[in-house]
């Protein structure tokens, strides 16, 4: 039997970006988790967060290892994982909020684009999104070591590396998302949250 899928740093992260979501997330049914990855933030939160439907999502090969930890957590509001990738087709429901922790420094700008574009479809009017990770303000990294982890970033695909939080304001902004609040993280990390 295949073993379950584990990142030390999602272990690492949960309880800061739950103490965050617990506020966000207060009076949230549904959420659109968006790459899921492992799928230990889908089991975690939707076992801190009862009153909520978790609704996972990744790429399909990553889906069997997102079961392996929701069928781990016997949770009710803890969905099974769907098929997602930006670029293609979106889910037809609506969800109040949605989350997704560290893509957007290995995504593509344009993945990040058409990311914001399906949020404009999928998210109801008093929506929410909650991105977690490395973040540049007003074009400057924040500490010496989110420089030294976009350098690394690049040298593996020049496409990616750590977003200026000016410009995923404007993209939001365009997708009628308005400008993001900023909440401060451990390890130089931050949660931007964007509200319809």
């Amino acid at each position: 039997m295949p073993q379950k899928p584990f990142a030390p740093a999602a272990e690492e992260n949960r309880d800061a970006i739950l103490s965050v979501l617990r506020q966000i997330f207060k009076h949230t049914k549904t959420v659109l988790e968006i790459g899921s990855g492992t799928g230990q933030h889908a089991a975690f939160f939707s076992q801190q967060l009862p009153h909520l439907d978790w609704q996972s999502s990744d790429k399909h090969e990553m889906l069997a290892g997102i079961r392996m930890w929701i069928n781990d957590t016997n949770s009710q509001n803890a969905l099974m994982p769907i098929e997602l990738d930006v670029n293609l087709a979106w889910p037809q429901q609506c969800y109040q909020g949605a989350y997704a922790a560290n893509i957007a420094h290995i995504m593509h700008w344009y993945e990040i684009e058409a990311l914001f574009s399906g949020l404009d479809r999928v998210l109801t009017d008093a929506g929410i999104f909650c991105l977690y990770g490395p973040f540049n303000s007003n074009g400057k990294y924040t500490s010496k070591s989110n420089r030294h982890f976009d350098q690394w970033l690049k040298n593996r695909d020049p496409e990616s590396g750590i977003r200026n939080k000016n410009d995923l304001d404007q993209l939001a902004l365009k997708n009628n998302l308005q400008i993001s609040t900023e909440y401060e993280m451990p390890a130089n990390n931050k949660i931007l949250c964007w509200r319809r």
